[in-house]
């Protein structure tokens, strides 16, 4: 992981932009892995952790209807999640994640596991999903949300450069 965080906070040097997140699932991880890098400030804008609905619509400005029809987890949330962190802060990209990490709260359409990330670039109002599905227990499913969002974020990062 800390490969992957030198990595990604290499690219966005370089590029000279700054990252937000707006984490559900995660609950903060992705922030807290790019934090825990020595001189993160330089990449690094601000974190929303938006785990309820509320939280979503308030700090992000996701639609309501956007969560009534699709839901907390689906791509459509990621998205606007995604927007929303360029919306509400000085940061040029932005990586969201929303998801069912379990034990519990998995259904038959939307199983534990099954995890959105976004990505976000200001400048050209660019922004792409990911659709994962990861096993394991909960913790299991929250690492590698965590990695996959880092390992999908330096990709769009190369691909921007």
């Amino acid at each position: 992981m800390r490969e992957l965080v030198e990595k990604v906070s290499s690219k966005l040097e370089n590029l000279s932009l700054m990252l937000v997140t707006a984490e559900s699932c995660t609950g903060g991880m992705i922030a807290t892995a790019i934090t825990d890098r020595p001189g993160s400030s330089s990449v690094f804008e601000r974190g929303f952790v938006t785990y309820s609905n509320q939280a979503k619509t308030e700090m992000l400005g996701v639609s309501a209807d956007i969560l009534r029809e699709h839901g907390a987890v689906s791509a459509r949330t990621a998205i606007a999640m995604a927007h929303g962190a360029l919306n509400n802060s000085r940061a040029d990209v932005s990586v969201s994640v929303t998801g069912i990490a379990g034990p519990d709260g998995g259904t038959p359409d939307k199983p534990v596991g099954l995890v959105y990330i976004g990505y976000g670039f200001k400048e050209e109002d660019l922004v792409e999903c990911s659709e994962h599905r990861f096993t394991g227990d909960r913790d299991s499913i929250r690492r590698q949300s965590t990695e996959a969002a880092l390992k999908h974020l330096l990709k769009f990062l190369n691909n921007l450069a």
